[in-house]
């Protein structure tokens, strides 16, 4: 005689905080996936700076659009944490004014980018240093615009019914946890990219 072993899982929560929820994980997973690749572009523009004679080939980068994003990214971790603590004890007024504070924390880096980019006064295409060098700010800038738009998108749905769905305070508080992701991968760049060259 054969069993079969069945479980009724219908009273199980339909979302779950941190380790129990599936996008805990999936966002833990990306992160370091992620985390990865950066520690590899840092791993190529350090051994490209091993084997060149002269790093930077031209003058050091100018300091003032990559110390604004710092500092920028720096000072959007009180309200990100403020906004993870929203998240957690559903306070929906809160959460809407903590995702619209983070949006122009998601804005304002990308302006400074911008600035950036002309900072290292060498094209992507001039040497092997304008290359990693683009590649890095580059990479960095499309964490800055796909957490924007996962901001933005959040945002939107906060604002309507869908406000009321559960999940949507775990996908905030997997947002909290990407942007501090963000601006953690930025520090070390920063610091290899403007302080490097300077040693």
């Amino acid at each position: 005689m054969r069993h079969r072993v069945v479980a009724d899982l219908s009273g199980l929560p339909i979302c779950g905080n941190r380790r129990s929820s599936p996008s805990w994980w999936g966002t833990l997973a990306f992160m370091l996936i992620e985390g990865t690749g950066f520690a590899l572009a840092i791993g190529v523009y350090l051994y490209l700076a091993g084997l060149a004679p002269v790093w930077p080939p031209a003058v050091p980068p100018d300091l003032a659009a990559g110390s604004g994003v710092t500092l920028v990214l720096l000072a959007s971790l009180m309200p990100n944490l403020l906004l993870g603590r929203w998240a957690e004890a559903k306070d929906l007024r809160r959460v809407r004014l903590g995702l619209l504070v983070m949006l122009g924390f998601g804005i304002l880096p990308l302006v400074l980018r911008a600035y950036e980019f002309q900072a290292f006064h060498v094209g992507w295409d001039d040497s092997a240093y304008g290359s990693i060098v683009w590649f890095l700010l580059g990479l960095h800038t499309t964490h800055l615009l796909s957490d924007l738009i996962e901001t933005a998108v959040l945002a939107a749905l906060m604002f309507t019914r869908h406000a009321d769905n559960p999940r949507r305070y775990g996908d905030v508080k997997d947002e909290v946890t990407y942007w501090n992701f963000v601006v953690a991968t930025w520090l070390p760049v920063y610091a290899c990219l403007y302080w490097g060259p300077r040693l």
